[in-house]
């Protein structure tokens, strides 16, 4: 039986493991700076909890940001919960991070992107982001430019 390192998922969970850490980070001691988040995920995870309403307007993909508003950001092993603002509406949403697709800080033009390519397993890319105009906190951003570096092109 061939074995070989399935170093997609390594990443993925690094990333996740990454991302797991900034939050905790940021429900000790706050948001640093001009350091904000924009967070993508699969509202069709299993474990994606929002209100109705929101998964209606938002089928399969929503984008949601950390600023200058949210409220009881709580991390677990498994995800994060948060309450944001979705215009004057607060809304308490429960993200695991396998569901989360892009997490992106724009203030200092770093992102992770989670790609899955079918029948080759899990890849991940890294994104750079250009800072641009910022939008209303916990509304869907506007799509930004991104430079993609995937690591497709370092497997055999």
């Amino acid at each position: 039986m061939a074995r070989t390192i399935d170093y997609g998922n390594l990443m993925h969970a690094a990333m996740r493991g990454l991302i797991r850490k900034i939050l905790s980070d940021v429900q000790r001691d706050g948001l640093p700076g001009e350091h904000h988040f924009f967070i993508t995920f699969d509202t069709l995870h299993p474990d994606v909890e929002i209100a109705d309403w929101l998964s209606d307007r938002y089928p399969g993909e929503m984008t949601v940001v950390m600023q200058h508003w949210y409220d009881g950001l709580e991390i677990s092993d498994e995800g994060f919960s948060v309450t944001l603002n979705f215009g004057e509406t607060p809304e308490p949403l429960y993200i695991p991070f396998e569901s989360i697709r892009t997490f992106v800080d724009p203030s200092v033009e770093f992102g992770l992107r989670f790609e899955s390519q079918e029948g080759e397993g899990d890849g991940a890319a890294m994104i750079e982001i250009d800072d641009g105009a910022e939008d209303e906190e916990g509304a869907e951003p506007a799509p930004k430019e991104a430079e993609i570096v995937s690591l497709d092109k370092f497997r055999k």
